[in-house]
């Protein structure tokens, strides 16, 4: 699932707030600071290989240089090169913010056809017991979904429980890119869902690309379903603090940087993906003109004013979404501060009528979901907003989109 759940883990937050000076005190004495103690991932063994790799006699540039670099870098091959390249490490080229979208999707398809003959033979394993064998055949039925050939991954690692980003449409033509960034446990295997599909990153990203093609069928538009970091799982004291925010924060500003082209993007952020927004808010690149969060438990920030960007900020929530109980504050670095839809916050506050729960804004048919795609595409001037007199619209028109 990509968010928080059921309204009687809500007293796990109370709880969780409640102990916020135990939890410093233990941080302090670094009982926290456990590590468990592994060998190289596959991804990692991959960068490894690389960097000590060659084309033509040529040595490969590091695979953490700047996007800019890296682009160079596949311009100057020829097309059997990066292609080669891709078949040769393609979990680096598959994540390597720089190289050619279209290459990563074609290193991603080997990486992902590798993953999966590892867990068609993990289902067979006699060593593992029968639910690591069940989770090894769940991971053999997402990857052969991943591999269907329309689909176009973005990046993907298969370690621990898995990361994922897959794109919708064209990235290098598209005049408009969206972002979806989920909240708490997502992963690989809830990616995509059957059941309540549009509560998993990739039924979200699907979902608001046919709304922005319905609001604006001229306008070319990408949507990217980024579930590329290691979100907390389940209410426990991962999803109270910011720790894993951060880290997808960086993640998050390192995929945007690296976009190709110039197109406008705007960033769509979901319960606990708005802690990742908010705290990469700072670090923007000039490009994303807009950030829109739903059911938000905080933005680690008492006023949209202090996130210190550029971009427009949004906010949703829906009357029965019981993250609206929360506490919306921060103590002992538990808690994700002021609420995105309070008047005091100073968001541009939308309606979310439709939607339905936690999980429900990205629903076809709900104005949640048609706020979002016209917030997409630029067409401000026809968002709906949460009170009667349209103050969320304010200073606002179509033309800003420009």
């Amino acid at each position: 699932m990509t968010s928080f759940d059921t309204s009687p883990q809500l007293n796990v937050w109370r709880a969780l707030l409640a102990l916020a000076v135990v939890f410093v005190m233990l941080a302090t004495t670094g009982w926290t600071a456990l590590r468990n103690q592994r060998g190289p991932t596959a991804l990692e063994a991959s960068v490894t290989a690389w960097e000590h790799g060659r084309i033509d006699g040529r040595r490969l540039p590091d695979a953490q240089s700047a996007p800019a670099r890296l682009a160079r870098f596949f311009a100057s091959l020829s097309d059997w090169q990066r292609r080669s390249l891709a078949r040769r490490y393609p979990l680096a080229v598959g994540n390597m913010n720089g190289a050619p979208v279209e290459l990563r999707y074609l290193a991603n398809r080997a990486a992902l056809r590798k993953a999966r003959e590892v867990e068609r033979l993990r289902m067979h394993d006699t060593r593992l017991s029968p639910s690591g064998q069940r989770e090894a055949g769940r991971r053999v039925h997402r990857y052969d979904s991943l591999l269907d050939p329309d689909r176009r991954i973005l990046a993907f690692d298969p370690a621990g429980s898995g990361k994922v980003a897959e794109v919708f449409g064209n990235l290098d033509r598209a005049d408009r890119v969206s972002v979806v960034v989920p909240g708490v446990d997502t992963e690989l295997l809830t990616f995509q869902r059957t059941v309540r599909k549009y509560s998993a990153p990739a039924g979200m990203a699907e979902s608001l690309y046919a709304a922005e093609h319905t609001v604006s069928p001229d306008t070319r538009t990408a949507v990217i379903a980024w579930a590329d970091y290691t979100s907390p799982s389940g209410l426990g004291l991962e999803a109270a603090t910011a720790a894993r925010a951060a880290d997808g924060a960086s993640r998050l500003n390192a995929l945007l940087r690296a976009l190709p082209g110039r197109a406008p993007v705007s960033l769509f952020c979901h319960s606990y993906g708005s802690v990742v927004c908010g705290l990469a808010a700072d670090g923007l690149p000039g490009r994303v003109t807009d950030i829109a969060v739903a059911g938000s438990p905080g933005m680690r920030v008492e006023k949209a004013a202090h996130l210190n960007t550029s971009a427009r900020v949004w906010a949703m929530r829906d009357a029965d979404d019981w993250i609206q109980d929360v506490p919306y504050l921060e103590v002992g670095g538990l808690g994700h501060g002021a609420d995105p839809v309070s008047a005091a916050f100073g968001a541009r506050v939308l309606s979310a009528r439709g939607a339905q729960g936690h999980s429900g804004y990205f629903v076809p048919g709900t104005e949640s979901l048609r706020n979002f795609a016209e917030i997409g595409v630029g067409a401000y001037g026809t968002v709906a907003c949460a009170g009667e007199n349209g103050t969320c619209r304010a200073g606002l028109s179509e033309a800003a989109a420009a």
